[in-house]
């Protein structure tokens, strides 16, 4: 557990600053993704008995997926 919350960590200072250059849609559903791929990931990976490797990796998919869509929402608004 050591190892992922590590690898977790590295993974969220260098992508976190990332996020300031989306607009609010990018954010607000990457956080959201987050959240809902943690709790998704951890009642997945209970099942194997690994909730906490569960919950690490849905929330990185949640993010992503999350994030990928609100920025596509932004650039409908903006019109790109």
């Amino acid at each position: 557990m050591k190892k992922s919350f590590a690898i977790a960590a590295i993974a969220a200072a260098l992508l976190g600053p990332s996020c300031q250059n989306y607009g609010p849609n990018a954010n607000r559903n990457a956080a959201i993704g987050a959240a809902a791929g943690a709790i998704g990931g951890a009642i997945i990976g209970n099942q194997s008995g690994r909730s906490g490797e569960g919950a690490l990796i849905g929330a990185g998919a949640g993010a992503l997926m999350g994030g990928a869509l609100g920025t596509a929402r932004d650039q409908e608004q903006r019109g790109y």
